[in-house]
């Protein structure tokens, strides 16, 4: 007669079962937490101009316009100046990676908008660039985080399976984008 209780098969799927819902489960309370917030905020220092921005992009459940402005700008093409709208999604990805390295560091900007000029003549000169970089449609940024392994935050990007990550640790950044999910 068999007593009540779990035997060493129940035991064991159910053991499997946890670690495979596990990352899922923990992803979505992150993930729900990130969607709840009732304000994000992101913060910036580009590296070629020395400027430096705080500034709480949503609030309220929508976008805050003059906080969008503001992050446009830092992430502007540094090399002539020109301005595009940086997609919110790709801000919204960078906050969730800053939530779950647990950092309040700013974002170091190595490449945030590149104009289609800017683009062309860093792919002539060989810098492997892509021709249609998602950079040029404000889609794209290279980024470190000041007391953050590179490898870490490769490994955090990732898992948020919320587009491409690229991963240049000769060159101190980590790309990304929220282009199709990818990774190199």
């Amino acid at each position: 007669m068999q007593t009540p209780g779990i035997n060493r098969r129940s035991f064991l799927k159910l053991g499997v079962f946890a670690a495979v819902a596990y990352p899922a489960i923990a992803s979505a309370a992150s993930s729900s937490a990130f969607v709840n917030a009732g304000s994000r905020t992101l913060s910036f220092l580009n590296l070629h101009t020395g400027e430096k921005l705080k500034s709480v992009y949503w609030e309220g459940g929508k976008y805050v316009p003059e906080s969008l402005a503001s992050i446009n700008r830092i992430l502007r093409d540094h090399r002539n100046g020109e301005v595009r709208e940086i997609v919110p999604k790709l801000l919204d990805t960078l906050c969730e990676v800053a939530m779950e390295l647990e950092t309040k560091e700013p974002f170091e900007i190595i490449s945030g908008y590149r104009s289609p000029a800017t683009n062309a003549k860093l792919r002539s000169q060989g810098h492997g660039v892509a021709e249609h970089s998602l950079h040029m449609d404000g889609l794209a940024i290279d980024v470190h985080v000041p007391g953050r392994s590179l490898a870490l935050l490769r490994k955090t990007a990732i898992a948020l399976k919320a587009g491409g990550v690229g991963y240049y640790p000769e060159s101190q950044f980590v790309h990304i984008d929220v282009g199709r999910v990818r990774t190199w």
